[in-house]
């Protein structure tokens, strides 16, 4: 009895209150996002609050099994349920009906439906803990990155291939901030991020003629993030400013004799442009062999492959991407105006939002909401609601809640001894952190509609029971801690 205290003692009651506050909010939100006129109670099961609260129950009863689970053997298991997740992933897509254009649904009957891409964000967390905290290992070099790479593209690619569900696999990026902590190089986000800035550039004005000079606007902007790269990296690699004003002064003498050509002789800036990161290459090739420093060359190979890179965008763009995902994109950016057709969700949301003003129009008093104008609202558009009933100051405490929650689950990795335990828990702030962004971004138009819930509060058991699994067996490694005392 006395170990048992101990136990319940140990568990983090802060971080299981602001689960239970979000459980509520979102359940009660879910009505209000489904209410109309002539609604049954809150209670009913002939509306979806009834069933979300059945699909609650079943969460706290699961959670409360993970919580008496003895913690060494999520360890212990943890290669086996990633490779059962895995055999499962491949299963679905033969056994799965088409939903919304996707085949990551199974159907157990009953219309009870589960989605096994949820279970894979566990597994595949509980397997890179596994693998990371092995003895021994540590992040020394991108080498060290390949095998836990591996795992975590291996659910990924199947998930955005056979099943055609790009939002779920998207998720499995959120895995990048456990692996910064454990010691990747930053410069690594550095390149998505970058990678990002490029694509968006070459989307948005690698059509856009530059006039006299000929070239695209996207491809020049592109060409400009390469040369600050090399110019920024030239100072931090050999401590001095006099490489880094060598390299300011070629790109910018090499832009400025392009322009004269450009309007002269015809020359084409894109041309230009290129000549330009060649000549820092070749500089910096100099660099590598008068200093000794091989980081050089690397600079020089991600310089290059930048332009090729900018040069694949377009293609990416047109044939990997399918059309409904170049249209939302477009929509995005404000290169399509599209409002009553892939435009029409976003915009009913904004309105909704917006409508909400400062304080919101009430608990259940929405008008763009209770007519059903915004497609999705108890799902992945379910923050509308927010806005539009509670406004801007209910959207902020909602918001301030989540993070009040993911910076409690991050201290808590944190206290970790063990590296299992540290390493999964940064894996469960990561999927909660990416799901909030995404969330929020798609519904507020500033980012692209991917069908993301938002954690607790979007409709559906499959995401529910997945999050209070992700959290619970966090929280279950967590109260080990007494254990080992």
């Amino acid at each position: 009895m006395a170990g048992e205290r101990s136990l319940i003692k140990a568990f983090d009651w802060q971080a299981i209150g602001l689960y239970l506050v979000l459980v509520v909010l979102g359940w009660v939100n879910l009505y209000g996002a489904i209410y109309d006129f002539d609604q049954s109670t809150i209670m009913s099961l002939d509306n979806r609050a009834g069933k979300q609260f059945l699909w609650i129950l079943g969460a706290f009863g699961i959670a409360l099994v993970l919580s008496v689970v003895e913690a060494k053997y999520y360890n212990i298991f943890s290669y086996a349920i990633y490779i059962i997740t895995i055999g499962i992933l491949l299963i679905t897509p033969i056994i799965a009906k088409e939903t919304k254009g996707s085949l990551s649904w199974i159907d157990l009957g009953g219309g009870v439906k589960i989605q096994p891409a949820e279970l894979a964000k566990i597994s595949t967390a509980m397997a890179l803990a596994k693998f990371m905290s092995s003895y021994g290992y540590k992040v020394r070099s991108l080498r060290d990155l390949l095998i836990p790479a591996l795992i975590m593209l291996a659910p990924m690619l199947i998930i955005m291939g056979p099943q055609k569900e790009t939002g779920s696999a998207l998720v499995f990026v959120s895995f990048l901030l456990m692996f910064y902590r454990e010691g990747m190089n930053g410069n690594i986000l550095l390149a998505g991020v970058v990678a990002i800035l490029m694509f968006v550039s070459v989307v948005a004005w690698g059509t856009e003629p530059l006039g006299v000079y000929g070239g695209s606007l996207g491809f020049v902007i592109c060409t400009g993030i390469v040369a600050l790269i090399q110019v920024i990296f030239a100072r931090k690699l050999t401590g001095r400013f006099r490489e880094s004003l060598i390299l300011l002064s070629i790109h910018g003498l090499m832009t400025l004799i392009g322009l004269v050509l450009a309007q002269n002789a015809g020359l084409n800036l894109n041309i230009a442009c290129i000549i330009s990161i060649v000549i820092g290459c070749i500089y910096m090739a100099y660099l590598a062999l008068s200093t000794y420093r091989r980081t050089f060359w690397v600079l020089i190979a991600v310089s290059l492959l930048s332009i090729g890179y900018v040069f694949s965008c377009d293609y990416l763009f047109h044939h990997m991407l399918r059309p409904h995902q170049r249209d939302r994109i477009m929509v995005t950016l404000n290169l399509k105006e599209d409002p009553s057709g892939v435009g029409y969700n976003v915009n009913q949301s904004q309105i909704a939002i917006g409508s909400g003003g400062f304080f919101g129009k009430g608990y259940l008093n929405g008008t763009q909401t209770k007519l059903k104008y915004v497609p999705e609202q108890d799902t992945d558009f379910i923050f509308c609601t927010i806005g539009e009933e509670f406004g801007f100051f209910g959207s902020l405490i909602v918001l301030l809640l989540y993070a009040w929650f993911i910076l409690r689950l991050i201290a808590i990795a944190e206290r970790q001894r063990d590296a299992y335990n540290r390493i999964y828990g940064y894996c469960v702030a990561g999927v909660f952190f990416f799901h909030l962004t995404i969330n929020i971004g798609m519904v507020t138009g500033l980012l692209p509609v991917i069908g993301i819930p938002l954690p607790f509060f979007s409709y559906g058991g499959s995401s529910l029971w997945g999050f209070t699994i992700l959290l619970f067996i966090f929280l279950r490694l967590d109260a080990s801690r007494a254990e080992s005392y």
